[in-house]
């Protein structure tokens, strides 16, 4: 696989006519603000009450200060890592998020295209509007499929023999999503999903409450109340495990107890997520319990970072905190609503570019490097 520093530079197609190409991954959130109707930015860039923990997550990482070391004789350090055993070329997987062809036509297949050129893995989401099978054949790299618990349990069980039927190479439950949080944007905004972006994995008529719009009422909210199961059990992740042959990752783990449990249960990775800040508001961020998370797992199972990251400089303060790689959300929504899969292209090579100056600046040859290294909070 080709390490990031081979691939072409960044495509200067994303942006609008007349504007400087972005020069890093936060640039894109003008771009895609400028180009999206206003209930749909706030659809993605919202988060859960008064969005408390949407803000400690950025405000916890930019207390996250790493000490570089010196004379390490680093010049062209490596970004690749290994992910569930396979070898990355960043410690990096693109996160699962819903319905992306809100955020332009081409949705899904571009992004998980854009990833897979980057040679990262791309997580699809079981809210995807495109279908598992076409995503598939669209990314030319690895493919994780994210499951949510559905009060159906055929159509769980058929999800899992489709994802595995695709290829997929890992699945990662989500389980902090017994009910959809309080999203208050989406809830003044009368949010419901537009007529040609559909749950498309989910059987035709399933997602009919998502279509709904009523004011004061986020449709979405409607539509997994009635389709998610909101009592998950350990015996349900048991299930799980013994269902699929798959590696298996927990995202939604913010309890060390709970990182614990899930790797007693089998798990091969658990993911430090709060869902962005979008489900339980005044959560802890996750850069605050991430090292507590690490300890308690003790190498028994691989620790991934969620919520918060936007750049390759967060990338090296979660390996400095013990991760073994993390999750990019947001930013790469917002450049494929900028500029399509170039867009996303773009953005990935820049936070390629980011980890290569973070390794270097750092003095550390690799990731593997990057998890030595010491941190202190506070600045």
């Amino acid at each position: 696989m080709a390490d990031p520093a081979d691939i072409p530079p960044p495509p200067t197609a994303a942006p609008p006519a007349g504007d400087a190409p972005p020069a890093c991954l936060a640039d894109f959130a003008a771009l895609a603000r400028a180009v999206l109707p206003p209930d749909t930015w706030d659809f993605v860039d919202g988060g859960s009450g008064a969005e408390t923990t949407l803000a400690a997550n950025r405000a916890a990482l930019d207390r996250v200060a790493v000490l570089p070391r010196v004379l390490t004789g680093v010049e062209s350090p490596r970004t690749g890592a290994r992910l569930l055993g396979r070898e990355q070329a960043m410690p990096v997987a693109v996160a699962p998020m819903a319905y992306q062809r809100l955020l332009h036509p081409d949705g899904e297949p571009a992004l998980a295209a854009a990833a897979g050129a980057a040679g990262v893995p791309y997580v699809l989401s079981t809210l995807s509007s495109t279908p598992i099978e076409e995503v598939a054949a669209a990314t030319g790299g690895p493919l994780w499929f994210q499951l949510y618990w559905l009060r159906d349990r055929g159509l769980v069980a058929d999800l899992l023999d489709r994802a595995t039927a695709a290829g997929c190479a890992a699945l990662m439950v989500t389980v902090d999503v017994p009910v959809l949080g309080r999203r208050l944007r989406d809830v003044r905004n009368g949010f419901a999903l537009p007529p040609h972006v559909t749950a498309a994995n989910l059987p035709r008529g399933r997602d009919d409450l998502a279509h709904a719009g009523t004011p004061g009422v986020s449709a979405i909210a409607a539509h997994t109340g009635a389709v998610f199961a909101p009592a998950l059990r350990w015996s349900d992740l048991e299930w799980l495990r013994a269902r699929t042959p798959l590696p298996l990752l927990v995202k939604g783990i913010l309890d060390p107890r709970d990182a614990v449990r899930a790797v007693g249960a089998g798990v091969d990775a658990v993911v430090v997520s709060n869902h962005g800040g979008r489900q339980l508001d005044g959560a802890p961020a996750t850069a605050t319990v991430l090292p507590e998370v690490v300890a308690a797992v003790d190498g028994r199972a691989e620790v991934l970072l969620d919520s918060g990251v936007r750049g390759g400089g967060d990338v090296l303060r979660a390996l400095a905190l013990g991760a073994t790689g993390v999750l990019l959300g947001r930013p790469l929504l917002w450049a494929l609503a900028a500029g399509g899969r170039a867009g996303a292209t773009t953005a990935l090579a820049l936070l390629a570019a980011e980890l290569r100056d973070a390794l270097t600046l750092s003095g550390c040859a690799d990731p593997d490097e990057a998890r030595q290294l010491r941190t202190l909070t506070g600045g």
